[in-house]
Order: structure tokens, then sequence, then C-alpha cells
């Protein structure tokens, strides 16, 4: 009976090998486990990157958007502003051609009437000046010019405030000799303070301002002395002779630096004592 109860337990007892399979099971399952959750962190990780990729985006593709549409609206403006300048430029080319048609126009009738008025003039002048009415004028042509010229000097020359004609240059200096009237005696000082003899007076520099076309001079006359400041060019200063009534005129036709030219007019038969009269 005891053999049988032996053979009982050893059937009954479990195999070694059990546990260690059971252990390394059991290591295999934490490995796997341990593996498994790794993963899963990482595909956490790779998925909460990718919804911050995917949001940043979203965000830059809404930056853009709003970008596009400004960008939209302001190419809508400036095709707008540049239909209107277009629109301007084309009134302005339209008005500006307008322009240039009348001014042509203008210019064109301007012609017309001044050639109408060349021609009507010159067959009046020939219906006048026939060959018949030239040779019973009997006038010599050099003295025709001549008495032209004396025209045409006159008409250039201005009369002063006692009515003597005032000239402004050695051509008409000598027109005005042509005359016989009156005297004249042309000078020229050229340095301040210098005195120069001009017929029986005396005439001294005192200053010029070439920019505003003024002079000073003092004559002497008599045994006196007159000063005339700031005188204009072409302005005559008169001062008369003892006992007559004709003034004489001194005249300055050109201003530059310390420097004038101009001349003395005196009344025929001037007596030799002379008084300055006005400023």
């Amino acid at each position: 009976m005891f053999e049988e109860n032996q053979n009982l337990t050893t059937e009954s007892a479990t195999p070694r090998w059990v546990p260690i399979v059971v252990a390394a099971l059991t290591v295999v399952s934490i490995a796997a486990l341990g593996a498994g959750w790794a993963a899963s962190s990482r595909a956490t990780a790779v998925e909460q990157k990718f919804t911050a990729q995917s949001q940043q985006f979203r965000q830059g593709q809404d930056v853009l958007n709003q970008r596009l549409a400004r960008a939209e609206d302001t190419n809508a403006r400036l095709e707008g502003e540049l239909s209107v300048v277009t629109d301007k430029m084309k009134l302005t080319q339209t008005e500006l051609s307008q322009a240039r048609t009348q001014s042509k126009k203008i210019k064109d009738d301007d012609t017309k009437q001044l050639a109408d008025l060349q021609t009507n003039m010159n067959g009046q002048l020939a219906g006048k000046a026939s060959v018949d009415d030239l040779n019973k004028l009997g006038t010599d042509v050099n003295g025709v010019r001549s008495d032209l010229e004396a025209t045409k000097n006159n008409l250039s020359m201005t009369r002063g405030e006692f009515g003597t004609l005032i000239a402004k240059n050695h051509d008409q200096i000598e027109e005005l000799r042509r005359l016989g009237e009156r005297d004249y005696y042309e000078f020229t000082i050229s340095k301040k303070g210098q005195r120069e003899k001009v017929g029986d007076v005396l005439v001294e520099l005192r200053g010029t301002n070439p920019g505003k076309n003024l002079f000073t001079v003092a004559i002497y006359a008599d045994d006196a002395r007159y000063e005339k400041k700031n005188r204009s060019a072409n302005e005559p200063i008169y001062f008369f002779t003892a006992g007559t009534r004709a003034p004489m005129e001194l005249t300055v036709n050109q201003v530059s630096k310390d420097k004038i030219s101009g001349y003395l007019s005196v009344p025929k038969a001037t007596p030799q004592h002379a008084q300055t009269s006005g400023d």
C-alpha cells in the first residue's frame, strides 16, 4: 500500500519546466506591454505634431488668403484710378488738339489779313505814286530821302518840358545839328571826380549807378556850383543864362561804372553868364 501512495505522489507533482515557461511568458508579456506603450506614446506625439503643423498650415493659408484679398482690392482700386487718369488724359489731348487747331486758324487768318492789307496798301501807293505824279513833283531824290530820315528821327525823339527835342544817341544829335536851331557839344567823362569843360560850363562827375541807370553831376557856371543828384539817363537838366528865356540843356545818354556820355544843348547867341534853375 505504501508503494501505491508513493506512485500517486510522484505522478501528481508539477513538472520543473512549467514555472520557467510561466516566467518566460510573463517577461515576454511585460516586454510586449512596454513596446506597445512606447509605440502608443510615439504615435500620440506624432499625432500631436501633425495636428500642430496642420494648425500652422491653416493659419498660414488664412494669412495668405487675407493678403490675396487685400491685393485684389488694391488692384481693383488701381484699375479704377488708372481708368480715370486715362479718361482725363484723353480729354486733355482732345483739348490740346482743339487749341492747336484754333491757334493755327487764328494764325492763318492773321496772315491772310496782313497779306490783304499789304496788297491793298501796295495798290493805293501804286495809284498815288504814278510816273506822271513823280515827274510833276520835280524833287531831288536825295533830298526826299534826307527829309524822310529827319522825319523818322524826329518821330523817335521825345520833347522835353520846354519843347526841345531830346537826342538819345550820336545820330540824333547830328540830326538836331542839321536843324540849326541850337548848338550841341558832346562830352564823355570817364572818371569820378573829373571835371570836363563843355561849351562855356564845367561838368563834374560825382557818381553813377549803372544798375538803375542813374548818375550825379555838378555843374559849374558863373563861379557857382550846382549839384544834380540821382538823375536818369536821357533826362534833360535845364539851366538858364542871364537875360534870356531859352534854357541850356544837359543830357546824359549813357551811364556805366564811373563814366557818362551825353551832350550840352545851347541856344543860339547865348550870353556868357549863366544861372541854374530847378533841382
